[in-house]
């Protein structure tokens, strides 16, 4: 009966959504005060563009994709990885692409400018959705699942190191390893996917002498504080000064251009200073609401392929959350991912807004 008759969205997981939202907008506005006055002149430019360009075209996205049969992204799995590739290319032409920080992720194609990289988050996602449903008797071999498979990733791996954007490949390589064992995949042959990845990201690491540099600083946070260390230091500082109650909202010192990437992938060490340790365990727990809520939609879901496009959106975005807050926090090493709804970027945002109308679409026909 679902099938032809949905109902309504899922209230909980748009509330959710809305808080996180609007509240990653008061944060990133704090957060962003000092640079938007000295780039743009006001204090609230990049919270502004975050609303009206990332938050406008998000919430069209959210829309439009929570109204469309989450069904049809099967029928255009293929053609939106594919063009996901094509994006991806694309960065290899001097014309078109941006770099910052010596990664080239950016495209620009006249006066817009997006990261590929966060659109095949979303469509690799759909994609693999597809295949694990379409392969669901075949996932648990290893000749027609558990190789094909690892290809498959191989090749986004690949696109993902020659930008490079070792952090997003992380995300991916959870995601996919999350939707295997959920598709059917065997648990020794994931341990063996995973040891491969691991393998993988080592000698990611032993080939870019920075990021080794960042490993080192990860085993010893106290090796270079003025050096490849300064970054978790001066977040080490902004976490621990904001105690219990925290420093109060946009009374950051380390946003003063002490602590790097305070409105990127620093903002949660700017949060943590100005809202202490109550306001992070708020944040965690809607991150974790939002986690069940979307697990929730996955498991209610009338069909595999929903069950798998439902728990690879929530995966990812949960995904994202945890490696940019135990990154910050020193948990493991710093890797450059943005904290969902909260980081200045707006590609992110819409995304992932993107990517919260489909679970949306789904929760209607569970």
């Amino acid at each position: 009966m679902n099938r032809h008759h949905p109902h309504a969205v899922d209230k909980q997981l748009l509330v959710l959504t809305a808080i996180l939202f609007v509240g990653g907008l008061f944060v990133l506005g704090s957060a962003s005060m000092m640079l938007s006055y000295k780039n743009l002149g006001s204090v609230t430019g990049y919270a502004a563009r975050q609303l009206l360009l990332g938050g406008g075209v998000g919430i069209v996205a959210m829309y439009a994709t929570s109204r469309i049969s989450y069904r049809t992204w099967r029928k255009f799995a293929l053609p939106l990885l594919l063009m996901s590739f094509v994006c991806l290319g694309l960065l290899f032409v001097p014309q078109l692409k941006m770099s910052f920080g010596g990664a080239t992720r950016w495209l620009k194609l006249g006066p817009v400018s997006f990261q590929p990289s966060e659109l095949l988050k979303l469509t690799f996602v759909i994609y693999l959705a597809s295949w694990l449903d379409s392969r669901r008797r075949e996932v648990g071999s290893v000749s027609y699942g558990m190789i094909p498979f690892a290809l498959m990733v191989s090749v986004v791996a690949a696109f993902l190191i020659m930008q490079p954007d070792v952090g997003t490949l992380i995300v991916v390589l959870m995601t996919a390893g999350f939707m295997y064992l959920l598709g059917g995949g065997k648990t020794s042959q994931a341990v063996v996917l995973g040891m491969l990845g691991i393998g993988v990201l080592y000698l990611v690491v032993q080939l870019a002498p920075y990021r080794l540099a960042r490993l080192l600083v990860f085993l010893n946070p106290g090796s270079d504080p003025q050096g490849a260390g300064y970054q978790i230091s001066q977040a080490f500082i902004a976490i621990g000064s904001g105690g219990f109650w925290g420093q109060g909202f946009g009374k950051s010192v380390q946003k003063y251009q002490y602590l790097p990437e305070p409105m990127g992938d620093s903002i949660f060490a700017i949060f943590a200073e100005e809202m202490g340790f109550f306001g992070v365990a708020l944040l965690i727990t809607c991150f974790l609401l939002f986690f069940i809520k979307g697990l929730g939609v996955a498991k209610r879901a009338p069909d595999v392929f929903g069950k798998l496009l439902a728990a690879g959106i929530t995966a990812g975005i949960m995904s994202q959350a945890f490696i940019n807050m135990a990154a910050i926090s020193g948990l493991m090493p710093l890797t450059g991912i943005p904290l969902p709804f909260v980081s200045y970027g707006g590609t992110s945002l819409a995304i992932t807004l993107a990517g919260v109308g489909i679970l949306l679409n789904i929760s209607r026909h569970t």
